[in-house]
């Protein structure tokens, strides 16, 4: 009888103990500590500004707090290196452009696999660049840069974030459409490279419209053309270069948010829908019209397809343009 009742007794604790397992082991709610959010790019850069406008709104219900942490260098690829090694569990995220589809042709040697390395999470935006020119330029019109370009080869230039940068490619675009010699100026980011046009020391830029829209108001420079295929929703008064004798020409930059490889599918979700939440807030939708930006949400695999797309449409750019990664 006594072994009976110690053999009921140690049944019921080890069933009590299994049970009680889960539960042990059970993991925080997440999130339970805030989010870094990793811009490749300087402070002031199109990246950085849209990371700010979405974290912060992000932050607004209390359940998610996020930081923005610049990490430039590299042409994005520092930052992107950093959050590919990064552990797989929600907390490093990096919001990424365009560049991240050319850089995967333009570094033959990247210390990560462009697709491979990481879990795509949203699209998050697309961004015209917009070609600007100092307020007190000559230049007026697409037509009145061609023609001088034309006049006086090699002299005329035009500044860029840096090489092989969106900045930097759709003025090589630009270049082979319209058959002219204009030199490239990189710089270290967008920042430096939009005050150096104001202030005349450079010629024109092909700046992210969220960059250089403030300034364009602001009186302190002129915006010549957009570079996408349509004239943008948001800035229905500037014609595209496409309008402006180029037919062909377009250039679309676009922002996304990634995770390092491997993060739970659920975590993705609820990134997902967070940011799908962000970027439906009619106070956010407005910021980024009144800089030339429109919000687009996406899927984890509408964006996953979305980056392979853009990575075989640009190859061929990168090529033709021969830039040339540290240019």
């Amino acid at each position: 009888m006594i072994r009976s009742i110690q053999g009921t007794v140690l049944a019921l604790a080890s069933s009590l103990m299994l049970a009680a397992a889960p539960a042990a082991h059970a993991q925080p709610q997440y999130p339970s500590k805030p989010i870094r959010l990793v811009v490749p790019f300087s402070a002031g850069s199109a990246t950085d500004i849209l990371a700010r406008i979405i974290g912060s709104k992000m932050g607004e219900g209390g359940t998610y707090q996020v930081i923005v942490d610049n990490r430039p260098g590299a042409g994005g690829t520092l930052g992107a290196t950093g959050v590919a090694k990064a552990a797989p569990d929600g907390y490093t995220l990096i919001l990424v452009s365009v560049g991240h589809a050319i850089n995967a042709t333009l570094y033959p040697r990247l210390s990560y696999d462009t697709v491979k390395d990481f879990a795509p999470v949203s699209l998050v935006a697309t961004v015209p660049n917009v070609l600007v020119v100092n307020a007190a330029s000559k230049y007026k019109s697409v037509r009145d840069v061609v023609n001088a370009a034309r006049a006086t080869p090699g002299e005329l230039n035009f500044d860029s974030a840096g090489s092989g940068s969106s900045t930097h490619l759709s003025g090589e675009m630009f270049k082979m459409q319209a058959g002219i010699d204009i030199v490239h100026i990189p710089y270290k980011g967008t920042g430096e490279a939009l005050t150096d046009v104001m202030a005349g020391r450079g010629d024109m830029m092909f700046a992210p419209s969220v960059s250089a829209m403030p300034f364009v108001r602001q009186g302190k420079l002129r915006a010549l053309a957009v570079t996408t295929a349509r004239r943008a929703s948001a800035l229905p008064e500037i014609p595209t270069v496409a309008e402006s004798g180029f037919p062909g020409y377009a250039f679309d930059s676009w922002f996304g948010v990634l995770a390092p490889a491997g993060t739970p599918k659920e975590i993705v979700d609820a990134l997902n829908a967070e940011i799908g939440k962000a970027l439906a807030a009619p106070d956010v939708r407005e910021r980024l019209a009144a800089q030339g930006a429109e919000s687009k949400r996406s899927s984890p695999q509408e964006f996953a397809a979305y980056i392979q797309a853009e990575i075989g449409k640009l190859a061929p750019v990168v090529r033709q343009s021969g830039v040339k990664a540290g240019q």
